[in-house]
C-alpha cells in the first residue's frame, strides 16, 4: 500500500524539469550519459483485456493469490474482483508458478472468499492527472473521495513509469526557500531532493507540512501533492479545511495549488 500510494503521488502531478543544453554534452561524455537509460521489461506478456479472468485461491490479510487458466497477467498489472462493491483492485506482485500470481490488495479484503472471479484490466493502476485534479482528494486507485463528484478529465497515467534520463535532469544545486526562518537558517532544503521529518506523535510534523504547502503555493506559485499514508482521519480532515481557509484550495474556481491522495482509511 505504501509503495503504491507513493508511486501514485509521483504520477498525480508531473513537474516540468529544465533540460540540459545539448551543446554542453559533447564527445564521449554525451555518449556515456545518453547510454544511461532505465527501462522495465517483464517476461510475461499482457493478457487480452477482458479475457484474462482468474479465481481467488488464497487470502492472507492484504495478500491475495489468484489462479488463471491461461494468459498470466504481468507483474504490476491491476486486477479487479468482480461483483464487489466498493471496488477492490489488486496489483500483481509475484508469479508463484502453476498459473498463480500473488497480489497486493489496495483496500480491505474483508468478505473476500476463495473462488471469486478476478478480471485482469490489462494495464497497471491508472489515476487521473492534470489541472482538474488540483483541489481534489483521490485514493490510490484514482477514485475521488471528497464527495464533490467525479473528476472531469479524460487524462490518466499509470502509477509506474521509467525513471527520467540523465540528460532530462537539472544538475544545478539550489536551495528551496520555504519561508520558515528556522528551517531556512538551520536546515535548508535542496530543490529536487528528499527530506525526512522525524518526530513523535503530536510534535508538529503535519503542521510544518501544511506551512510548506501554503508557502510553496503563495511564494513560489508552485504545486504540491500531499499523500496521507496511515494518517489520522481527523488530521486529514483538518488539513483539507485549513487549505480551503488559507486559499490554497478553492471550491469556486480552478485556482487550487494542491492535490491530496489518501489511503483506504479515509
Amino acid at each position: 500500500m505504501l509503495g503504491a500510494i507513493s508511486r501514485a503521488t509521483a504520477g498525480a502531478l508531473k513537474a516540468v524539469k529544465p533540460t540540459l543544453n545539448p551543446a554542453l554534452l559533447q564527445g564521449e561524455a554525451s555518449k556515456a550519459v545518453a547510454g544511461f537509460t532505465i527501462n522495465k521489461h517483464y517476461a510475461a506478456k499482457a493478457a487480452p483485456k477482458g479475457k484474462g479472468n482468474g479465481r481467488v485461491v488464497a487470502v492472507i490479510g492484504a495478500v491475495v493469490d489468484v489462479q488463471f487458466d491461461h494468459d498470466l497477467p504481468p507483474i504490476l498489472n491491476a486486477l479487479e474482483v468482480e461483483g464487489r462493491s466498493p471496488r477492490l483492485v489488486l496489483e500483481v506482485a509475484q508469479h508463484l508458478g502453476e498459473n498463480t500470481v500473488r497480489t497486493i490488495a489496495m483496500d480491505g479484503t474483508e468478505g473476500l472468499v476463495r473462488g471469486q472471479v478476478v478480471a485482469d484490466s490489462g494495464n497497471p493502476i491508472k489515476i487521473p492527472v492534470g489541472a482538474e485534479t488540483l483541489g481534489r482528494i483521490i485514493n490510490v486507485i484514482g477514485e475521488p473521495i471528497d464527495e464533490r463528484g467525479p473528476i472531469d478529465t479524460d487524462k490518466s497515467a499509470a502509477i509506474h513509469a521509467d525513471a527520467p534520463e540523465f540528460v532530462e535532469m537539472s544538475v544545478e544545486q539550489e536551495i528551496l526557500v520555504t519561508g520558515i526562518k528556522v528551517v531556512d537558517l538551520l536546515a535548508p532544503y535542496a530543490k529536487g531532493g528528499k527530506i525526512g521529518l522525524f518526530g513523535g506523535a503530536g510534535v508538529g510534523k503535519t503542521v510544518l507540512i501544511m506551512e510548506l504547502i501554503n508557502n510553496v503555493a503563495k511564494a513560489h506559485g508552485g504545486y504540491s501533492v500531499f499523500a496521507g499514508v496511515g494518517e489520522r482521519t481527523r488530521e486529514g480532515n483538518d488539513l483539507y479545511h485549513e487549505m480551503i481557509e488559507s486559499g490554497v484550495i478553492s471550491l469556486k474556481d480552478k485556482s487550487s495549488k494542491v492535490n491530496f491522495l489518501f489511503n483506504s482509511r479515509f
